[in-house]
């Protein structure tokens, strides 16, 4: 779930306030993470305790988040570098659609 939503063991940890090795040690060795960690990791990972848990069968990880706080730090940039960074977007998205539409035709 972790790679699902875009972090590495490091950002996940500073996300939700422990060490890396924590988050490896749950993901190596522990079939669940202690409950203290079980909200803080459900928010982070965009899912809920129970799928943590292994009891909700719908377990989609929201990768959107994580988009929306990288969002949320490039509207705090400077109007030139906002703008060089929205370029950079619609350059890669227009060469996806572009992709696409080869492969459709």
């Amino acid at each position: 779930m972790r790679k699902a939503a875009g972090y590495t063991q490091v950002q996940l940890a500073d996300e939700i306030g422990v060490t890396r090795r924590m988050i490896a040690y749950y993901e190596t060795e522990s079939d669940h993470p202690p409950a203290n960690m079980l909200i803080e990791l459900a928010k982070a990972l965009g899912t809920s305790t129970d799928a943590l848990l292994g009891i909700d069968s719908d377990q989609h990880v929201k990768v959107g988040q994580r988009l929306q706080r990288r969002l949320l730090h490039i509207e705090k940039l400077g109007p030139k570098p906002r703008k060089q960074i929205m370029q950079l977007l619609d350059t890669f998205l227009e060469a996806e659609q572009l992709k696409q539409q080869v492969k459709d035709s």
